[in-house]
């Protein structure tokens, strides 16, 4: 029988807690709360897909990223340091992120994949995206995606 994300993550907090690892446990029950929240959104309760738990394990990676970034520039690093830990212990939950070579490779073949269907230069962004979002989906941060896409359509 295969376990779901969510019931990992339970059992993760549960560990944690006999632990005594403070770091990992607030972590861990932040995140379940935010699946919660996302599961009793909308008109009736409803039990979250592992795709869509994965997708709010992201959002909540990122804000601690965001979070860790503020802190730093507000002359907190002890925060910003804890902030760095939680974004991690979240990392190990979600898959491996695309080195900056394998998500060249897939963007420089979309671009070709545009030009070929007739879109060129910078107004090509959205046919660009539209081709890479897909292959790219939980793999890399769309602001990442972005920025390689626009690199190389400038040239």
């Amino acid at each position: 029988m295969t376990t779901t994300l969510k019931a990992k993550l339970h059992d993760d907090l549960n560990a944690a807690i006999r632990e005594r690892d403070e770091l990992r446990s607030s972590t861990l029950r932040l995140t379940l709360t935010a699946i919660t929240k996302e599961e009793v959104a909308g008109k009736e309760k409803r039990e979250l897909s592992d795709d869509e738990v994965q997708k709010v394990i992201t959002r909540e990676a990122k804000k601690r990223r965001e979070a860790a970034d503020a802190f730093a520039q507000g002359g907190r690093p002890e925060q910003a340091e804890r902030e760095k830990a939680e974004g991690e212990i979240l990392a190990a939950y979600l898959p491996k992120q695309l080195s900056d070579d394998e998500l060249n490779a897939i963007v420089a073949q979309a671009v070709e994949e545009a030009k070929a269907a007739g879109a060129e230069g910078p107004r090509a962004m959205g046919a660009v995206m539209k081709i890479v979002n897909p292959k790219v989906a939980g793999l890399a941060e769309g602001g990442r995606v972005a920025a390689v896409v626009k690199k190389l359509l400038q040239g």
